[in-house]
C-alpha cells in the first residue's frame, strides 16, 4: 500500500494513535489473531469489516486490553500499552469504549452514568462533572432524559448515552465494538449519526460494524479481516469498488442487497 493511502499522520511524520505491532491471541486451540499489524493516525476513522468469527471484535477489544495477547505489542500514542495496574487503567481512560450491549448501570439515572467516570476515576468535583455531561447528553441529543434510569430509554437512546459516557472521559481514541447490532433499524441511523459527527469534529475512532454505508461514507481507511488476518486495507473506493482479495469480494457479494 503506498504512503498515500496510508494514514495521514504518519505522512506528517506524527507517532500514530493506536499502533499494533505483530501481535497474536489464542482462545485455547483457536487462532484468532495472526500477526496483526496496524496504525491508525490521530484524526483517523479506521473502520474494520469482515465476516463473523474474524477477529474484528478481539483485535478491537486488545486494543484497551480487555482482552490479553500473547504476543505482541500495542501502543497508543507512542507508548506501550500497560499490562495492569493503575498504568493500565489511566490508559484505558484515555481510550472510551463503546459496545453492542449499552453496559449502563441500570439502577443509575442517566445522568449518574454519564458522571460516574469523571467523579470516581479522574476526581473531578460533582458540579463541574454534571456541566459537562449535561453538555454532552445534548450534544448526542438526550439531554432530556438525564433523569431517567436506563430501562425508561431506547436502545438507540441508550447506545447514544453510552457514547457520551465515553466521551465524559475526553478520550484520546474511541472504539466503537458492533455500536448498532443490537438496535432495531430504525435506531441504528440517530446512533451513526452522532458517530458522523464525532468523526467530523476530529476524533480518532476504531469502528467495528457491518454498516457498509457508514464505512462508505465516513471511514478513512477500511481494513477487510478474515480468519484472524488483515486481508486487505484501503479507502473506502478502492475496498468497495476495487476489492483486491477473493475473499473480500467473496465478503462483498454476500452482503450485497442486504
Amino acid at each position: 500500500m503506498s504512503s498515500e493511502q496510508n494514514t495521514g499522520s504518519e505522512v506528517a511524520g506524527q507517532v500514530p494513535m493506536i499502533e499494533l505491532r505483530h501481535v497474536e491471541k489464542h482462545f485455547g486451540d483457536l487462532h484468532v489473531l495472526r500477526d496483526i499489524n496496524l496504525k491508525v493516525g490521530k484524526g483517523e476513522v479506521l473502520v474494520v469489516i469482515g465476516p463473523s468469527g474474524s477477529g474484528k471484535s478481539t483485535m478491537c477489544r486488545t486494543i484497551n486490553r480487555l482482552e490479553t495477547i500473547d504476543s505482541g505489542e500495542i501502543l497508543i500514542d507512542g507508548k506501550p500499552l500497560p499490562e495492569e495496574g493503575r498504568e493500565l487503567a489511566a490508559a484505558r481512560a484515555e481510550l472510551g469504549m463503546v459496545f453492542q450491549s449499552f453496559n449502563l448501570f441500570a439502577h443509575r439515572t442517566i445522568l449518574d452514568n454519564v458522571t460516574m467516570g469523571p467523579i470516581e476515576v479522574q476526581g473531578v468535583p460533582r458540579k463541574e462533572a454534571e456541566e459537562s455531561a449535561m453538555a454532552l447528553l445534548e450534544r448526542v441529543g438526550v439531554a432530556e432524559q438525564a433523569a431517567k434510569v436506563p430501562a425508561q430509554l431506547s436502545g438507540g437512546q441508550q447506545q447514544r448515552v453510552a457514547i457520551a459516557r465515553s466521551l465524559a472521559m475526553h478520550p484520546k481514541a474511541m472504539m466503537f465494538d458492533e455500536p448498532t447490532s443490537a438496535l432495531d433499524p430504525e435506531m441504528i441511523n440517530e446512533v451513526l449519526e452522532v458517530m458522523v459527527e464525532l468523526a467530523r469534529g476530529g476524533m480518532t475512532m476504531v469502528v467495528v460494524t457491518h454498516e457498509m454505508s457508514f464505512a462508505r461514507r465516513v471511514a478513512n481507511r477500511v481494513v477487510f479481516m478474515a480468519d484472524g488476518t488483515i486481508m486487505e486495507e484501503g479507502s473506502p473506493d478502492e475496498f468497495f469498488d476495487h476489492p483486491t482479495t477473493e475473499r473480500a469480494r467473496d465478503f462483498l457479494d454476500s452482503i450485497k442487497g442486504h
